[in-house]
């Protein structure tokens, strides 16, 4: 397969960097308030339903793209894991909006199911808060045709970014109890 883009790392890890601290600090700045009070007419919270059906779709997407790989299938698989980067793009936006639109919702869990959950929670952020600049620059490798640094950095990356989407599931399945609308 050849190079959709032409490499420059001196171009690109700038980017990569920029865009991912800037989504950083987006999502960070989100958690402190409540930014938008508009009256939608309907319960807000329908994006973190959203944000759930996106994760369950790229973690099965992410499946597929491993698969496809596995079986030496790599335009389904480059197929796939540009459906999942679109896909979280998409999920991106759903966050922002649900964020912007309600307050922080606490989880009301008692007994042993919060020694479940916080640590999942504790876990899903903080991974959730690092695995972007992988998923970015894992992407670029293989859209450079470089494909040996490709598949060293999918190594770490995709773990990661299949635990963060599945992580993702179940705190909202946690979570959701406890959402009031608004």
């Amino acid at each position: 397969m050849k190079a959709l883009i032409q490499k420059n790392d001196k171009v690109a890890y700038p980017i990569i960097g920029v865009f991912s601290l800037v989504v950083f600090l987006v999502v960070v700045s989100l958690g402190r308030f409540k930014l938008l009070d508009v009256e939608l007419g309907f319960d807000p919270h329908i994006f973190a339903k959203i944000n759930a059906i996106i994760n369950t779709t790229v973690s099965l997407t992410l499946l597929l793209g491993l698969y496809f790989v596995k079986q030496k299938q790599f335009e389904n698989h480059k197929r796939v894991m540009m459906g999942a980067m679109v896909l979280s793009f998409l999920f991106l936006v759903s966050y922002i909006l649900h964020h912007l639109l309600t307050v922080d919702t606490h989880f009301g869990g008692e007994g042993a199911i919060r020694y479940f959950y916080f640590p999942l929670l504790i876990t899903h952020i903080v991974l959730a808060a690092i695995i972007l600049p992988f998923i970015l620059l894992t992407t670029y490798r293989a859209m450079t045709a470089d494909f040996a640094a490709h598949k060293k950095i999918a190594r770490i990356t995709y773990p990661i970014w299949l635990y963060v989407s599945i992580s993702g599931v179940l705190v909202y399945l946690l979570i959701s109890p406890y959402y009031s609308a608004l």
